[in-house]
């Protein structure tokens, strides 16, 4: 059994860390965030120390040293322009990370953040859930048996967000990275996996509702859309009152990969505790991405870009 303490426990994203450290038999022990609002952590035990000041907590994690409670992994789900720093006080304080997406928000980051994993001797393990999931994988193994010179993927991801969303850190550039940081990269992640390496990156349209582009990947040209805007889920997906739409098609062909997804993050843990997480230059290519989205002024619609936005 491992400890694990939690960076970010108040957010949307811990309950899945909280979770899937209990389901792979292993307990928090502490955890910090600036909003008191953790009552999730009862769900599992009332033993967890809780601290609302970094100060207090990091004294907290270095008294926890030589006891049976010394932290061997700290889980980060801070936001995201925090993700980097607090990466750096995990490996200071000679614990492993496992950090959400994005792992950080440019990719000169990983270079410094692999000195630090040779100094401290740590590993920092970082969240690629859909690299585990079973419609994934299955696709990932169809591409690798069946070479060809070009794929033709589209990728659509719409999901609903309120005026919190735009309000929060998330609706901050500087602190989200953006549309493509917050909802989407690790979809390019997973595109990166089974199509392989990032060749031609481009921007067509880029708002605070809405961003899409086209890739050009070894194996496939990638037309994608993203959104937080409700009005622009398909009446299929208000039919049957989702709030959110997932669509891959390879080809014209539709990946089915709506489900499935309730567990990843406990699969994910379990690797990474096992030594074999994720880490840092498999997250590099996805960052990469959307290092340069980010740099980019959009070029408008193009003839290569997605159906959706042709639309509008």
């Amino acid at each position: 059994m491992k400890n694990f303490a939690i960076l970010g426990v108040g957010g949307y994203i811990a309950p899945r860390h909280i979770q899937a450290i209990n389901d792979t038999g292993n307990r928090t022990v502490t955890a910090m965030d600036v909003n008191d609002s953790v009552g999730i952590l009862d769900r599992y035990t009332q033993d967890v120390e809780f601290f609302k000041d970094f100060e207090r907590f990091e004294s907290h994690i270095d008294s926890l040293k030589g006891t049976e409670k010394q932290v061997d992994f700290i889980s980060i789900c801070s936001p995201n322009h925090l993700h980097a720093s607090h990466m750096k006080f995990a490996l200071k304080n000679g614990c492993h990370a496992i950090c959400e997406k994005p792992l950080v928000l440019n990719e000169a980051d990983i270079d410094e953040l692999k000195l630090y994993e040779i100094k401290y001797g740590k590993k920092i393990n970082t969240v690629l859930q859909l690299r585990v999931h079973d419609s994934i994988i299955e696709l990932r193994n169809k591409v690798s048996k069946n070479p060809k010179e070009k794929y033709e993927v589209e990728l659509t991801y719409l999901t609903s967000r309120g005026p919190w969303f735009h309000e929060s850190w998330k609706g901050i550039t500087q602190k989200s990275g953006g549309l493509t940081s917050n909802i989407g990269i690790h979809f390019f992640d997973m595109l990166t996996w089974i199509f392989g390496d990032l060749k031609k990156n481009e921007l067509h349209l880029s708002s605070n509702l809405m961003a899409s582009g086209y890739m050009e990947l070894e194996k496939a040209n990638v037309k994608w859309v993203l959104s937080v805007d409700r009005k622009y889920l398909p009446q299929s997906a208000i039919d049957k009152n989702m709030t959110t739409y997932r669509s891959i098609t390879v080809d014209g062909d539709e990946i089915e990969f709506s489900g499935g997804f309730t567990d990843l993050h406990t699969k994910v843990y379990k690797e990474a505790v096992a030594g074999n997480g994720y880490g840092l230059e498999d997250a590099r290519t996805a960052v990469r991405i959307v290092d340069q989205l980010r740099s980019q002024s959009p070029m408008g619609v193009q003839h290569n870009s997605h159906e959706m936005i042709k639309e509008l």
